[in-house]
């Protein structure tokens, strides 16, 4: 009777090192397997008076479609309402793999020949944009899906 006491007590231990062994490597594998959060950049553009169309025209009619073509997602674009700044300002959303993702993603932009020229184009007139704000952002594990 002890042998099989003795028997059935390693067996119960070489089982449960067993699970745990494998619970270990399904939690090792399920968290390789998750997909990394994405980041967001919010921009927010201030444009010099008065040049708030200007820039507005330059993202419907080059600024966008290059993203679309550089694969550079855009979440939304916005202007703001009922502020002082409303009459001057641009709000968009990118969204990124990481922020290393984003800063490739903006290197190939700035070299893209056709935003050089759509840029310089559109600054025959003066500049269009004073400053821009730039926060990268990730969303909460309570947050809605995007």
């Amino acid at each position: 009777m002890t042998l099989n006491f003795r028997f059935l007590l390693k067996s119960a231990s070489s089982l449960v090192g067993l699970m745990f062994c494998l619970s270990s490597f399904v939690a090792t594998a399920a968290h390789h397997n998750e997909k990394p959060a994405k980041v967001y950049e919010l921009r927010t553009y201030h444009t010099h008076e008065g040049k708030l169309d200007a820039l507005h025209a330059r993202f419907k009619n080059h600024t966008h479609k290059i993203f679309n073509r550089l694969n550079m997602k855009v979440v939304a674009y916005w202007t703001p309402t009922h502020s002082p700044e409303s009459e001057n300002t641009l709000i968009y959303i990118l969204q990124h793999d990481s922020e290393q993702d984003a800063k490739n993603k903006w290197k190939t932009f700035v070299a893209d020949p056709k935003w050089k020229v759509a840029y310089k184009a559109s600054k025959v007139n003066g500049p269009l944009v004073k400053k821009i704000d730039v926060v990268f952002m990730q969303s909460t594990d309570y947050s809605p899906a995007l």
